[in-house]
């Protein structure tokens, strides 16, 4: 129900607003998108079905208009607000400008918190053990960094032990490498908060935080994962949630990625004769005697896996494959296959349930002192290394042999060709619908939903996305949809050029031609941003103009080389000094940027 208090709120906030920014303009698709927010939420369309689909151009301020409608409903019923993006930089932009800002002026008292996956923080054992001395990072890491690597694990240390960094990934100010970040990066395996060493980890304090906040901005990926846990694992429980999905048409394929699964087939026999060979040394950590059943049914289920991944690459024909691909028509496996996807099922999940046994064990011992931290942290992080692959196998060969449903699309499956290892095949399987799982999860359960995006729409209808996302279009069903065009004059303001090439892009001219085009393209004394579709090209395109930038007196700066903040910061700083500002970004620097 819309009170009293919840409107003089957000007349509050829009009327502190105006003082707050300069040259601030009214905008009416702004305030009309608050009020269709709070009316939805507050239940005017419909009682118990509270969700908003709102196509919202650019330039009309849907963060703040969310913020404004979401957050007051919110704190007056004493619910919680999610807030999730597609994007770091969208969230980057919320924390550090849109919410402050927010604060700012509105009358309600809030606290706010970005939440992030685990694998965004590293351990601080892992950290401790692969910063010790030279070539002192876990036996399961085959490859010895380098003296620069080495550096830089005991900087990460060093600073984390100082509390001069806090842990997570992207508030180093340079980048981490994949390889190096692999190395130390956090798992729910190895990194339990029941472990005393483990209780002041990055992970665990900045989780214990999520508790208090009213607000909680997170990434779709995070949403899903929290869903396919029950939901209020990591995230509030949707029944007492309002969820505001921003840069929403991303939604359907993050869902549709978070359920598929994919695993090499020679690539997981590597690893898995790994583990045969350290499962003597983790037996020996734990109560032998309990331990020696999961001994035998892990060695039982390598003996059935290791053969049986080893000859199914040679069980297709390389002529079936059309550019490194082989599809499953209709999903269907052949009987042979299909036979075989069950005996990989079983043994994969036998092996699973029989390695994290095996680590509870030892789990078990380190906390009530049978064994020491010192012997027993080791041993759990290279099993976590082991059980995070064990539950992707399990899960791949789970899907793989589970039969299509009668009705709804079918699972999509198809091997893949490795560019890693020769005759090597990676497995995929993907389901191609995934509204009814969005449904189930999330909308038939939370308080109120709000999706918005500035592409939300296919033949100026909301049916597409609607059919991918799980939402009815039926009247009766009370969802509201809004589509409101961006104040920006684009035909006026806007010139869209198509160049003609001289080169195909797969020419081996292309690249340098193209760095000759964006020289052409560039505006000097204002902003400029050159969005690529490869990080190669970026960077290669990068590297034949700096010259000519350096010539012109032209700032580059290229995603990547430091953190987004850093880059953009610089940016706005040139041009309020009236310089020239080049970016150079791929996908994720194409929206949820607020650029100058």
């Amino acid at each position: 129900m819309l009170t009293t208090k919840i409107q003089q709120s957000i007349r509050t906030s829009y009327h502190n607003l105006q003082s707050q920014l300069d040259n601030f303009i009214p905008r009416r698709a702004q305030n009309y998108l608050v009020a269709e927010i709070t009316h939805t939420l507050c239940g005017r369309y419909h009682p118990s079905t509270r969700m908003i689909v709102a196509e919202a151009g650019t330039g009309i301020g849907k963060s703040l208009s969310y913020l404004m409608a979401s957050i007051p409903v919110a704190i007056l019923n004493q619910r919680k607000v999610v807030i999730s993006t597609a994007t770091v930089a969208l969230q980057e932009q919320l924390v550090q400008k849109d919410l402050p800002l927010y604060r700012r002026i509105t009358d309600q008292n809030f606290s706010f918190l970005l939440a992030k996956g685990r694998q965004r923080y590293c351990c601080t054992e892992k950290l401790a053990s692969a910063s010790g001395v030279d070539g002192g990072q876990l036996a399961m890491f085959t490859d010895k960094p380098d003296i620069q690597d080495i550096e830089l694990l005991q900087a990460l240390y060093q600073q984390l032990l100082s509390g001069k960094w806090d842990g997570d990934r992207d508030a180093w100010p340079t980048p981490i490498s994949d390889s190096i970040w692999h190395m130390i990066v956090s798992d729910k395996h190895s990194c339990n908060g029941s472990f005393t060493a483990h209780r002041n980890c990055p992970f665990q304090n900045a989780r214990a935080e999520l508790d208090k906040a009213d607000v909680i901005i997170a990434n779709h990926s995070l949403v899903m994962a929290d869903a396919d846990l029950g939901g209020g694992v990591i995230l509030p429980e949707p029944e007492n949630t309002i969820y505001v999905f921003d840069e929403a048409h991303h939604l359907p394929q993050v869902a549709r990625d978070h359920a598929a699964a994919s695993a090499a087939m020679k690539g997981s026999v590597t690893w898995l004769e790994k583990l045969n060979q350290s499962l003597a040394k983790f037996i020996a950590l734990s109560d032998e005697k309990r331990a020696s059943r999961f001994h035998r049914e892990a060695q039982d289920a390598l003996q059935q896996l290791i053969p049986a991944l080893n000859r199914l690459p040679n069980q297709f024909e390389a002529s079936a494959f059309d550019e490194g691909v082989y599809r499953f028509e209709h999903g269907e496996l052949p009987e042979w296959l299909a036979t075989q996807a069950q005996e990989l099922k079983k043994a994969s999940q036998k092996l699973n349930q029989a390695v994290g046994k095996t680590a509870d064990l030892i789990a078990e011992a380190v906390k009530d002192g049978t064994i020491a931290a010192r012997l027993g942290d080791p041993a759990l992080s290279e099993l976590g290394f082991y059980l995070q692959r064990l539950e992707n196998l399990a899960q791949v060969w789970h899907l793989m042999a589970q039969p299509n449903r009668e009705k709804g699309a079918p699972l999509a499956r198809w091997l893949q060709v490795s560019t890693e290892r020769e005759n090597d095949y990676f497995v995929n399987i993907s389901p191609l619908e995934i509204g009814w799982q969005l449904d189930q999860q999330i909308w038939s359960r939370c308080v109120g939903a709000v999706l918005v995006s500035a592409t939300l729409r296919a033949l100026n209808s909301f049916q597409f996305f609607c059919r991918q996302a799980g939402i009815s279009e039926k009247n009766e069903d009370g969802v509201r949809f809004l589509a409101l065009a961006s104040p920006f004059d684009y035909h006026n303001q806007a010139e869209l050029l198509i160049p003609k090439m001289e080169y195909e892009p797969q020419a081996p001219q292309y690249t340098g031609y193209l760095a000759e085009k964006v020289i052409e393209y560039i505006q000097p004394n204002k902003a400029n941003l050159v969005l690529f579709a490869s990080y190669w090209q970026m960077k290669e395109v990068a590297e034949k103009v700096h010259t000519q930038c350096i010539k012109n007196g032209w700032s580059l700066q290229r995603q990547g080389e430091k953190s987004r903040k850093e880059i953009l910061n610089q940016h706005k700083m040139l041009i309020q000094c009236g310089k020239t500002s080049i970016l150079f970004g791929t996908g994720s620097f194409s929206e949820g940027l607020d650029l100058p």
